[in-house]
This record gives structure tokens, C-alpha cells and sequence, in this order.
């Protein structure tokens, strides 16, 4: 490909470059960046792909496109913004790949991972088309599943995806949006046919500098789509609306205005069931995934899938054929007479949302284990102690992904919100040993809920990470246990 082919959408201010030379590729990483390629400087939090110009020159770089002139003798291309440079060039290389799929974006603190799955088996079981996925529990094309870093990848990632999607057939796709992405530029470019709005709650604050911030670069998912599924019920539906490009369709419980309201609905033990109401009609619908949050989350499917124009008697059907996403609110076989629930559950209104959903329909005691993650919003921690307190018959505390912080202090910082709590709980800073002494202790009719974890099969100490899957660890007691009972 020609240079000035891949820069064909990108906004130049000055260049030096040879339009017609020929590029081998597009890298960001001078570590990885071939003879041929063109490299693209960008700014991360950490480090600066500028600083890396020269090392880049040394392995070949036909050019670098950057925002400042480069100080070695290296041909350039001069942008205002390198990551949108990043998502522009990489689209063109794989050929624009976003424009020959139709893509659902789903964005907001909660429920993306559940949305953006269910909504994966509705468009296959109503279309018949193939369908690809991008999302904290990794990636999809079809049935073949592949790893995720991110939630939402970088731009050049995201590109190549897309590609191989279309490549293999896929007429569909859906992906979470993180504010991470929209505020890196990771899907600048990218022309959504819906996005889909869940709920905002305080989260990623060590990133944002406040709500507001946060949900203005949430809202930019919708000035960049065609149509919109938005939740009234939550306090900043209006940034969401107010951003909104195209046709938009509402959805509630509490807000009767909605264009798709929620009635009628009963909460059991393992699923929800309920109807959804729109002018002149009304639907059954039912989803085994318990919870309140399970009907929202349905909910934003059913109003993306109508925007995506598929009947809504086969969107009924393909959700009640539906089941758990995994770490959100999954069962883990126990073969005993209590029950486990893993669920992703990291933030505040997360912990609420689970603990208050098993709270509705526990038999025996409601009992949480979670943590909180080391090198994020602080503020949260004792918050979390004080819901899980609150909606808990006991609380162990422990470990999370401690990251570069002592375990012990995050667990310090949780307990401040459980000063005043008479709710009993015990603190047991390895997660291991907090989920065997959970085990151990659990009787009759008990839930517990092993929270924070959820899909991740691993836990990071420092900058590393070790394996753990918290599936293991329960059946791995289990079997022990059983063993030593023969």
C-alpha cells in the first residue's frame, strides 16, 4: 500500500513524507516495528512514542507520523492527535473493515459483558448471520473464542479484529466501549449502527476526573452512532440523549415515558421474568439470570435488537434459551446443600446489585467474600465494605488484584465502612485460603458469593500475574473435602 493511500481519512498539518512510497505495515510498538513499516508515535500514560523516534529510524521505519517534528533524519508525517492518526491509518490498512459490518457498541459502568453476549446469541438465532464480539471475557468470531487484554483493545487491534470478522464471514459484531477507549481514541472512526447505553455509577474515578467527566466521554459513543438504546432510568441518560446523533429508543422500569418499559416483573430464585411494554403491544419475557439487574440488562438487548430490526417474538425466544454469562452471577457446582455464586461484581453499585439479588431469594444466610483492586479509585473501598455489610448475613474480606499496593491496606481501607456494621465478618488476606475458609464454614441453605473475580482466571501481584481461577479453587476443596470425609 501506498503512503498516502493509508493516510486517505487521516488530518495531516504538514508532511515530509513520500506520498508514493510503499508501507509493509502500521506499528506503535518500536519493540515490534519491522523495516517497511510506518510507525505511529503516541502518547500513553506510562511512556511516550516519541521518545522512540530514533529507535524506530535504526529498524527501518519508511516514516513516522507523530505530533512534533522529529529532532533525527527520519520522514514524517505531522498530526494533532497520533492515537486518532492510530485509528485512522489502521482502519485503512485492514481495508476499513467497520464499514462492512453492522456494530452494536455497548457502553456504561455495568452490564456491558452480559449485554454484549446476550445480544451476540440474539442476532444469531434471529438472523442467521455470524457474529462477532469483542469484551472483557475475551473475543469472538462465531464460536471460536480468542483472548482479551482489555476490555476494549487498541485501535490497531480493534482494526485487525474487525477484519478478520469480515474475513471469516461475519455480517455483525458487538463490542464493549469502555471510557478508557472512547477517551483514547481506540474506536475514533468507527461508525456504530447502535449504541447502547446500561448505567453510570462511580468507577475508573483514578482515571476520570469526575462523573461528569466520565459520562461526557461515555456520551461520545452516541454522536457516533446511527441509533441509540438508552436507560432513563439512570441519573445521566441525558448526557447519553443529549449526545445522541441519530434515532434514539428509551428503556425503564421506573420511568413510564420509555419507549420500552418493564412491567410486571417477578424475581426467582434463578431467573427473572417480566413484560416488556412498548405503544400497543406487550411481551413476555423471560431470562435465567437472577436479579433486577438481569431486567435492565435484558432490557437493553431487547431495545437493541428492535433497533436492529428483528421481531421481538424472536428476540423473546433466543433470550429465554439464554444462559449465564460467565462471572456474572455463575453457579459454581458444588453437589452440596449450599450454594456458590462468582460474580464480577468490582464496584459499588456492582456489590449492591448481586448482594441485593441473591439477599431477595437466599434461603439461609447471605454470605460475601470479596475484595478491592490495588492501583484504582481508593474511594470506593469502603464503600463496598459498608454495601456488603449492609445486604450480607457475613462478610469475609480479603485480596483482590492487590497490584502494587500492600493487601493489608487496601483491606484497612475497607474496613472503615464496616466500623459501625453488627454485620459479623472476618478478615483472611489470602483469597485461596478465604475461599477454602468460606467453604469450610458454609451450611445449610447458604449463598455464597465469591465477588470481584469473576471471568479473570488470574490475580496480579506487583506487575505480575498468577494463575487463579476461582472455579478451581472451589472444586479443588471440594474434592479434597470429599476425600477427606471417605
Amino acid at each position: 500500500m501506498k503512503l498516502g493511500d493509508l493516510l486517505e481519512k487521516t488530518d495531516i498539518i504538514e508532511a515530509s513524507a513520500d506520498m508514493d512510497a510503499e508501507v509493509r505495515g502500521v506499528c506503535y510498538d518500536s519493540r515490534k516495528l519491522c523495516s517497511g513499516e510506518v510507525f505511529v508515535a503516541v502518547r500513553g500514560q506510562i511512556s511516550d512514542g516519541h521518545m522512540y523516534i530514533g529507535q524506530a529510524a535504526e529498524k527501518g521505519a519508511v516514516c513516522v507520523i507523530c505530533e512534533a517534528p522529529p529532532n533525527v533524519d527520519i520522514q514524517y508525517v505531522l498530526v494533532s492527535d497520533s492515537r486518532k492518526a492510530l485509528a485512522s491509518v489502521s482502519a485503512a490498512w485492514f481495508g476499513f473493515p467497520a464499514d462492512k459490518l453492522k456494530i452494536t457498541g455497548v457502553t456504561g459502568t455495568n452490564g456491558k459483558t452480559t449485554v454484549t453476549s446476550l445480544l451476540k446469541r440474539v442476532i444469531e438465532n434471529c438472523s442467521n448471520e455470524k457474529v462477532g464480539l469483542i469484551g472483557t471475557n475475551g473475543n469472538m468470531i462465531g464460536d471460536k473464542h480468542f483472548h482479551a487484554e482489555r476490555t476494549t483493545p487498541e485501535s490497531f487491534e480493534i482494526q485487525e479484529l474487525l477484519a478478520k470478522m469480515v474475513s471469516e464471514g461475519c455480517t455483525y459484531a458487538v463490542m464493549e466501549v469502555s471510557s478508557h477507549a472512547l477517551h483514547l481514541s481506540r474506536v475514533y472512526g468507527i461508525k456504530f449502527e447502535v449504541g447502547v447505553f446500561t448505567n453510570l455509577t462511580p468507577e475508573h474515578l483514578d482515571f476520570h476526573a469526575s462523573m461528569e467527566e466520565y459520562a461526557s466521554v461515555k456520551a461520545l459513543l452516541f454522536a457516533n452512532s446511527r441509533m441509540s438504546a438508552i436507560n432513563v432510568d439512570d441519573e445521566y441518560a441525558p448526557v447519553m440523549i443529549g449526545s445522541a446523533a441519530g434515532e434514539k429508543l428509551t428503556f425503564a422500569v421506573n420511568d413510564g415515558t420509555a419507549d420500552l418499559v418493564g412491567k410486571s416483573i417477578r424475581l426467582q430464585s434463578d431467573r427473572v421474568d417480566f413484560c416488556a411494554l412498548m405503544i400497543g403491544k406487550i411481551s413476555r419475557f423471560e431470562l435465567r439470570i437472577p436479579g433486577m439487574f438481569s431486567v435492565y440488562n435484558a432490557l437493553a438487548v431487547i431495545s437493541a435488537s428492535l433497533l436492529l430490526g428483528f421481531d421481538i417474538e424472536c428476540v423473546s425466544t433466543a433470550l429465554s434459551e439464554s444462559v449465564s454469562v460467565k462471572g456474572r452471577a455463575e453457579v459454581a457446582p458444588t453437589g452440596r446443600d449450599f450454594t456458590v455464586l462468582i460474580d464480577y461484581a468490582h464496584t459499588p453499585d456492582a456489590l449492591e446489585n448481586i448482594t441485593g439479588a441473591v439477599r431477595g431469594f437466599a434461603q439461609g444466610r447471605v454470605v460475601t467474600l470479596f475484595g478491592c483492586g490495588g492501583d484504582r479509585d481508593k474511594k470506593k473501598r469502603p464503600l463496598m465494605g459498608a454495601i456488603a455489610a449492609k445486604n450480607s448475613d457475613f462478610v469475609v474480606v480479603t485480596s483482590d488484584n492487590p497490584r502494587t499496593e500492600a493487601p493489608g491496606e487496601i483491606i484497612s481501607e475497607i474496613l472503615t465502612g464496616m466500623r459501625d456494621t453488627k454485620t459479623p465478618y472476618r478478615v483472611i488476606e489470602n483469597r485461596r485460603e478465604a475461599i477454602n475458609w468460606a467453604l469450610a464454614n458454609s451450611i445449610p441453605g447458604d449463598v455464597l458469593i465469591l465477588a470481584g473475580k469473576g471471568h479473570e482466571t488470574y490475580q496480579i501481584f506487583g506487575k505480575e500475574k498468577t494463575h487463579f481461577d476461582e472455579r478451581e479453587v472451589v472444586a479443588e476443596y471440594l474434592k479434597t473435602d470429599n476425600e477427606n470425609s471417605d
